[in-house]
């Protein structure tokens, strides 16, 4: 699935890296909890989040993600945006909550890693 695809399925605005729309991503995941992404979470391109600093960027980057998508309507300050632009990740903000919009990211075809 594109990222402008995402994009659509969620309503979601683009806050940078509005020039990587266009990449396919073939799984994603949602978590408020930076520790489980970490442990857990293996070839996810897309990241879900209701929580808004700086560890979910790192995080995102650590582990090659591509797409961070906050949820709520959360809207991250600055230094945030600054990060992602810095490593070319998409970011977006969705009025959805978590569990919606993983939902609709799944019934649209994207899935998590299977292989587990």
């Amino acid at each position: 699935m594109k990222i402008s695809t995402i994009k659509e399925l969620l309503n979601a605005q683009i806050l940078c890296c509005e020039e990587n729309i266009n990449r396919e991503v073939f799984s994603a995941c949602g978590s408020d909890l930076m520790s489980d992404v970490l442990a857990y979470v293996k070839d996810q391109a897309v990241l879900l989040t209701g929580l808004v600093n700086p560890q979910v960027i790192r995080t995102a980057v650590m582990m090659d993600m591509i797409c961070v998508i906050f949820v709520r309507s959360k809207k991250p300050g600055d230094e945030i945006i600054e990060l992602a632009k810095e490593s070319g990740i998409v970011v977006m903000i969705t009025d959805k909550r978590l569990y919606e919009a993983c939902g609709l990211l799944y019934s649209g075809g994207l899935r998590g890693n299977e292989n587990k």
